[in-house]
């Protein structure tokens, strides 16, 4: 009985041991947020001292960086006194905190005078104002994390919609707190050198992701990291072909692509790029009628796009958050170099696809603000299709589409840095002269070009396979039937036959034709004579002439071809 008790006793003791430890242990076994309240004062009593400290402390912190609140009416204090260009003292925030009524939020003037006496000099406020950003930092993490498990639990949450805002949310606290600062020219310039000089050692005058098309890499040196690009036209002109072109020519080259499609389904879009590549008409894909040759060429083409590194979502009215989360995480698991977006006015801004409080003219505006970032952030070209105005129809003339015609925001063109416009005179029927305008013509007008020149880039539209090609060496055609020739004599030169000579060879011992176009400046007259003899069955004579600036002077010669 008595060893009974004594074990009884040993345990009792024990146990209040134990529980004697937890409650002394209580505050040392709990968790405290990030702090450090020592800097914070040696930091706010620097900037009382040193009226050069405020610009350095203002660039790493803000008033939330700070835990005690009243830290942060002091901070806030200090902010507005700078704002009004005065002098940041003692005396000074002393007086603007009396004259908010709160001075005794913060512990009256006794405290003031005691961060004034905490610190000697602001030699380390950075470094001080560092750690107290990184502190903020962890708090913030764990205030987003905690919301997070939080609404994990909540079976009412959508999932999706969780992610998204995990994401956003931890992409706000690198936003706001790791943004870069200034640079000096002394650096900028050594890395401009160091740019220039890796490019000349290239032996190419791409630098950016290149178009595939000839005249249009001259112009851009490709598509250039951090540049938006608005690529325009009315519907039907052949934006989402010319885009899908240019995805592939990318992708081609080994650079990955990013093709957020909006309006089309991911297969459609894959349908499109074989009948591209394999030179098969969509029409033919979408029933399976083809021969046999089309089937073999179908499959190599399947074989070939296979190995091309493209990427495409085609996430119904994505929003900006979300577009800015994928992209994200394509540049890290596939580091992709080019973002294609097909439209931008079918994207929302925000999460849920309101607008969020404004109108859609400042929801356009922040979206295209917002992929502007995302190109720098990411250091790669982001393409935007924009549909154009009603205004270009109701236009007279050529109705060829002008920067003032981009749909429903400014802010497009302002954000934008380079702005091209798709234009097809065939796709309105339009002739120009007796002639005729070639159907497959169509020209890509770069309107606005940041950091080069302005110029119109033609390119022939392939309407079976739904594709822009180069013209080469085959030329246009028009709906005369004739055909714009390649001149073997002149390169560079194009002219075409003129429909004046229709009948002429079979019709008696001559005929006559003319044609104008143009080479390097010069215009150019052709005249085409049809006659029977045993040497020549043609005889062309091309008068190349040109009028100078003042128009006083004409320079001209002519060239014989026979043929």
């Amino acid at each position: 009985m008595a060893e009974t008790e004594k074990s009884l006793k040993a345990v009792s003791n024990r146990m209040s041991t134990v529980s004697g430890r937890s409650g002394q242990g209580d505050l040392s076994l709990g968790k405290v947020q990030p702090q450090a309240i020592g800097l914070e004062e040696a930091v706010l009593g620097a900037i009382m001292l040193d009226k050069d400290a405020f610009p350095t402390a203002t660039e790493i912190l803000r008033a939330e960086s700070f835990y005690l609140e009243s830290h942060q009416l002091i901070y806030t204090t200090m902010i507005e006194i700078y704002g009004q260009s005065q002098p940041i003292d003692l005396l000074t925030v002393h007086e603007a905190l009396k004259k908010a009524g709160t001075l005794d939020k913060v512990g009256g003037i006794t405290y003031l005078m005691e961060l004034t006496n905490k610190i000697a000099s602001a030699a380390n406020l950075e470094f001080h104002a560092r750690i107290i950003a990184q502190k903020f930092i962890q708090r913030e993490l764990i205030r987003v994390s905690t919301t997070i498990i939080h609404d994990s639990y909540d079976e009412t949450k959508d999932v999706f919609e969780l992610l998204d805002m995990a994401e956003q949310s931890l992409y706000d606290i690198t936003d706001k707190n790791l943004s870069s600062g200034y640079e000096s020219l002394k650096m900028l310039a050594i890395q401009a050198q160091r740019e220039i000089e890796a490019a000349s050692q290239k032996g190419s005058e791409m630098t950016g992701v290149t178009t595939g098309y000839v005249e249009l890499d001259k112009l851009t040196s490709g598509w250039q990291p951090s540049d938006l690009i608005i690529i325009a036209a009315r519907p039907g002109m052949g934006k989402t072909a010319f885009t899908l072109s240019l995805a592939k020519n990318a992708a081609e080259a080994g650079r990955g692509v990013a093709v957020f499609s909006l309006e089309m389904a991911s297969v459609q879009l894959v349908q499109r790029l074989i009948s591209m590549d394999a030179e098969i008409p969509g029409s033919k894909l979408r029933n399976g009628q083809m021969e046999d040759y089309e089937w073999k060429k179908l499959h190599e083409s399947v074989e070939k796009l296979a190995d091309v590194p493209i990427f495409i979502d085609d996430t119904p009215g994505i929003n900006i958050f979300e577009l800015r989360a994928k992209c994200r995480r394509l540049k890290q698991k596939h580091d992709i170099s080019m973002i294609v977006i097909d439209y931008l006015q079918l994207m929302s801004g925000a999460p849920g696809g309101g607008g969020g409080g404004g109108n859609r003219e400042q929801e356009i505006s922040a979206i295209s603000r917002a992929l502007k970032g995302l190109a720098k952030e990411l250091s790669v070209p982001v393409i935007a299709l924009s549909q154009l105005s009603r205004a270009v129809e109701s236009r007279g003339g050529e109705k060829r589409p002008m920067l003032s015609d981009l749909r429903e925001s400014g802010a497009i063109e302002q954000d934008a840095d380079i702005v091209t416009f798709i234009y097809r005179p065939g796709y309105y029927g339009i002739e120009e002269g007796d002639m005729g305008v070639p159907s497959d013509l169509t020209e890509i007008i770069v309107a606005k070009h940041r950091n080069g020149s302005l110029d119109t880039v033609e390119l022939k539209f392939v309407g079976q396979y739904v594709k822009f090609e180069d013209p080469g060496e085959g030329g246009f055609s028009n709906d005369l039937g004739n055909s714009f020739v390649a001149d073997p004599f002149a390169s560079g030169m194009v002219t075409r036959q003129s429909k004046m000579n229709d009948g002429g060879e079979g019709g008696g011992d001559a005929g006559a034709g003319f044609g104008t176009t143009g080479f390097r400046g010069y215009t150019v007259l052709e005249f085409k004579f049809v006659i029977t003899n045993k040497i020549f069955s043609t005889v062309k004579v091309r008068i190349f002439f040109k009028l100078s600036c003042n128009l006083h002077t004409v320079l001209f010669f002519g060239i014989i071809v026979a043929s």
